[in-house]
C-alpha cells in the first residue's frame, strides 16, 4: 500500500517545511496528496504507515483523517478500514450545484469589500494568468487558476463562505486531474477568471456575481466532458 506523503503544501501541491500544529501539518499534507492523486480513490489509508511517513505521531494523524472524512475525501467503513474517497461524476454535479451560487456571491462580496492591497494582488494575478492563457493544460495556469478563487474568498471577507469554498475547490480540483489522468490531451477551461477579476477590481458588483457564475459554468463542461470520455 503505498503512502504517499510529502511535506507542507505549496500551490501546486508540493510541500515545504513549516512550524505550524502538526494536526494542521498532517491534514494538509495528507489532503494535498488526494487532492493532486499522489494517493488514489479508493487507496486504504493505514494510520501508522501515515505517521511514519509524516515523521510525526498517530494523534495528529487521526485528527487529519477525521477532518478529511467530514470534507468528504476521506471515508471510513466498520470493520473494513480507511479509504481515499472514490471520485464519480455525480460528485461534479453536486458540487457545480453549490459553488455557482457561492462563487458568485464570494465574487459580489469582493467587488463590494475588497481591499485596495487585494485589488492589485488579484490584478497582477490575472496579468499572469493571461500570460499562461494560450497553455490551459500546465499545472502552473491551473495554480494560477486556483490561486484566484481563494484570493477572491479572502478578499470577500467572510470566513464562513472562505472556508466552506476553500473546501469545495480542493474537491473540484481533484476531479479535474482525475480527469486530465483520462483525456491528458483535453485542456481547454472556456473563459477565464479575467472578467471577473476586472469586475471586482472596478467595483461592479452585478458582473463580478455573473462573470464569476460564467466561469465556473464554462469549468464544469469542461470537467464533465473529461468525465464522460
Amino acid at each position: 500500500m503505498a503512502q504517499a506523503v510529502t511535506e507542507d503544501s505549496t500551490t501546486d501541491g508540493s510541500h515545504v517545511a513549516s512550524a505550524r500544529p502538526l494536526s494542521e501539518q498532517a491534514y494538509e499534507r495528507i489532503r494535498d496528496d488526494i487532492v493532486y492523486l499522489r494517493l488514489e480513490p479508493g487507496e486504504p489509508l493505514d494510520d501508522k504507515a501515515l505517521s511514519s511517513a509524516l515523521g510525526m505521531g498517530l494523534t495528529p494523524v487521526r485528527d487529519a483523517l477525521k477532518r478529511l472524512t467530514l470534507e468528504r475525501m476521506v471515508v471510513t467503513y466498520p470493520r473494513r478500514g480507511t479509504f481515499v474517497a472514490e471520485i464519480t461524476v455525480s460528485d461534479e454535479q453536486w458540487l457545480t450545484e453549490i459553488r455557482t451560487n457561492l462563487e458568485g456571491v464570494a465574487a459580489g462580496l469582493a467587488a463590494e469589500r475588497a481591499t485596495a492591497t487585494e485589488r492589485e494582488s488579484l490584478t497582477e494575478l490575472a496579468s499572469r494568468l493571461a500570460d499562461d492563457h494560450a497553455n490551459h493544460v500546465t499545472s502552473a495556469y491551473h495554480a494560477l487558476d486556483s490561486d484566484i478563487h481563494k484570493a477572491v474568498y479572502a478578499a470577500a471577507h467572510n470566513p464562513f463562505l472562505e472556508a466552506s469554498l476553500t473546501q469545495y475547490l480542493n474537491l473540484t480540483i481533484r476531479i479535474w486531474h482525475y480527469g486530465l489522468r483520462r483525456v491528458p490531451s483535453h485542456h481547454s477551461v472556456g473563459r477565464d477568471q479575467q472578467d471577473v477579476v476586472a469586475a471586482i477590481v472596478r467595483g461592479d458588483v452585478d458582473g463580478a456575481v455573473e462573470a464569476a457564475r460564467a466561469h465556473l459554468g464554462d469549468y464544469s463542461s469542461a470537467v464533465r466532458s473529461l468525465l464522460a470520455r
